[in-house]
């Protein structure tokens, strides 16, 4: 996945805490030159992904500044320990591993940009060790809202799927592709073709679909948590609206949707609502589905770029 990135990029395992370690990339920026001292970007995955799929953005983040991917603790080629049952206590454990990550590599403050999953952890982080983060990006982030107390009567939820989901909940999400075994790949080609598309220009074979699937084969130690963190139909069980609000004022946040995607924008909105004092922008990308970042690169890297001329 990693092929295509022409900066000097450097990788290796960082030690946390009971004998875990973090996969990390590193770009310095600017070949080592002023930019070396800037705060870095720091980016955070979404379920089930990794740092290769941040390959359309590393060469253009990285200009004038350190960049660093890390794959969440439990996913990728990061350690995949037991996490506690409890949400809270799950949810905890993932924002420990990236406080003890910044402390081994000695980072200072971050500019901190989290897609679906790593939105929600990396507001959970900010919430915790506000004077670490100098702005944070939140990219379609997952678990903002309240899981509708009532049926939603314009968009209800079809019996198949209700059906499919009680079937399905004693299981981890991505169990299925694990109980094909060696059709696994072509699983993932079949099911979501859109990831080829998203890396055409990059590659032509089935790189994509094959890291894919090598990434959430392994044993679902970020998978489990991550369900053990969610209600049905995969609505966060502690959502973020909920705390959102006593994030320290002068936390500087940007909210980037794309215009296509199926996430409601809404909950940026009363994020907004709720921090009338404080810098919330909300960005969106249009052409771009779920995986803006991916689906738009060169707009959203240009839009996270101009965040970034913001921070020192």
């Amino acid at each position: 996945m990693l092929r295509c990135v022409q900066s000097k990029l450097s990788k290796q395992f960082v030690a946390i805490a009971n004998g875990n370690q973090v996969w990390t990339l590193a770009l310095d920026g600017s070949g080592g030159g002023v930019g070396r001292h800037k705060t870095p970007v720091v980016l955070l995955h979404g379920f089930g992904g990794g740092v290769g799929l941040w390959a359309h953005n590393l060469d253009a983040l990285s200009q004038g500044r350190p960049v660093y991917a890390l794959d969440l603790l439990g996913f990728g080629q990061s350690s995949r320990p037991c996490f506690p049952v409890d949400a809270e206590e799950a949810e905890e454990q993932f924002v420990e591993a990236i406080e003890q990550w910044r402390a081994q590599l000695g980072l200072e403050s971050m500019i901190l940009l989290g897609h679906n999953l790593g939105g929600y952890l990396a507001t959970s982080y900010a919430l915790k060790h506000p004077h670490r983060v100098k702005h944070m990006v939140l990219v379609e982030p997952w678990g903002f809202p309240e899981r509708p107390s009532t049926v939603d009567h314009d968009r209800p939820i079809p019996v198949w799927i209700k059906a499919l989901g009680a079937m399905l909940s004693p299981f981890n999400p991505l169990a299925g592709l694990r109980m094909v075994g060696p059709l696994g790949p072509t699983l993932v080609q079949t099911l979501r073709p859109d990831f080829k598309k998203k890396f055409v220009s990059m590659f032509e074979d089935n790189t994509v679909s094959d890291y894919i699937y090598h990434l959430n084969v392994q044993t679902p130690s970020g998978e489990t948590a991550f369900k053990n963190m969610t209600v049905p139909y995969s609505w966060a069980r502690r959502p973020m609206l909920q705390r959102v609000g006593s994030l320290r004022p002068d936390v500087p946040l940007t909210v980037v949707y794309g215009s296509r995607s199926s996430i409601d924008g809404h909950s940026a909105k009363t994020v907004k609502e709720m921090r009338r004092g404080s810098h919330v922008e909300i960005i969106t990308i249009r052409g771009a589905g779920h995986y803006v970042y991916a689906d738009q690169p060169d707009d959203f890297n240009q839009r996270v770029l101009e965040v970034c001329h913001q921070v020192d």
